[in-house]
């Protein structure tokens, strides 16, 4: 039965990506796993209790997959969220629409990790009706915080607001919007540096560090930030790992800080799909591609078992 196996791949074709997806196919072709590649469910559709995919010009059921991995941000619609969210309740993921939909979410992210008794910088949510009021009194205890977009990536729409000025310049932006929540953290005094630690499949797969560019305190790569070689201890190795599991996250990458303050590490945001090295970056030193391919094919293997 193992021969006939059969997953669904979605995974990002820049920064090394192409060459990435075609090690992992040919890694589990070793294992008799046949991968129908590119697997873009913009191009799906469903019919009556079918998901239907054209693979060079033939039907396929796609609910009929051992296994579906989607590995693709920067890509990501609506209209493909929502048949991932119901394949899923047909076939296996990688991650599962729970899990990528906590990890897409900050505020649901910190209410989880907090729960499970990780670290992370104290926040507050609330109607945006109330933002003014709220804000205000926020400010006076805490003296510095980030307001931040419950979803959304790459540092975009943070904003670090110190005084009554950076308040009153959110404002504008916070009453022209759709918006009917507002998330905030406190601002953690930190070095303006973080670890980005990888975990799969509830193991550690390797660290970076990022440090934000200029002036900025964002440590994102696409806010001017820039990667690093940092090596990780075991503390940080394990509040990345209990921060995975608690996502219920396959493949994770999460962003630690060191509270300079308070002295503990903090979780601030959990990955549910973390980039690869790319060619750049391996040549910087950082080795970890080929033992998270052997991690993903061994737990596709698993996951497809029957």
């Amino acid at each position: 039965m193992a021969g006939k196996r059969k997953i669904g791949m979605w995974l990002y074709k820049n920064g090394g990506g192409k060459a990435i997806g075609k090690k992992i196919i040919e890694k589990l072709n070793e294992r008799d796993i046949k991968v129908i590649d590119d697997l873009n469910l913009r191009n799906a559709t469903a019919r009556n209790s079918n998901i239907w995919y054209n693979e060079k010009g033939k039907d396929i059921k796609l609910n009929n997959l051992d296994l579906f991995f989607s590995y693709n941000a920067g890509e990501q619609t609506i209209y493909q969220t929502y048949l991932y969210q119901a394949l899923n309740r047909m076939v296996p993921m990688i991650n599962s629409y729970d899990s990528f939909a906590l990890t897409e979410d900050k505020f649901q992210t910190s209410f989880i990790l907090r729960n499970a008794g990780v670290n992370t910088a104290d926040y507050r949510l609330f109607h945006r009706d109330e933002a003014q009021v709220e804000l205000k009194k926020i400010l006076k205890k805490w003296k510095g915080m980030v307001y931040k977009p419950t979803n959304g990536w790459g540092g975009a729409g943070l904003s670090k607001i110190e005084d009554e000025d950076s308040l009153r310049a959110l404002m504008p932006t916070l009453n022209q919007s759709n918006i009917r929540e507002v998330f905030v953290e406190k601002f953690i005094k930190y070095d303006n540096t973080d670890f980005r630690v990888d975990i799969v499949d509830g193991q550690f797969v390797g660290c970076y560090g990022r440090k934000a560019g200029g002036n900025d305190w964002r440590t994102n790569v696409t806010s001017g930030g820039s990667v690093f070689i940092r090596e990780p201890n075991d503390k940080i190795i394990t509040v990345a790992t209990k921060a995975a599991i608690a996502c219920g996250a396959d493949i994770a990458g999460i962003d630690i800080i060191y509270d300079q303050e308070q002295e503990e590490y903090v979780v601030l945001e959990v990955n549910g799909i973390p980039a690869f090295a790319t060619p750049e970056q391996e040549k910087m030193g950082l080795d970890f591609n080929n033992k998270k391919i052997d991690l993903i094919v061994d737990l596709i293997d698993r996951k497809t078992k029957k």
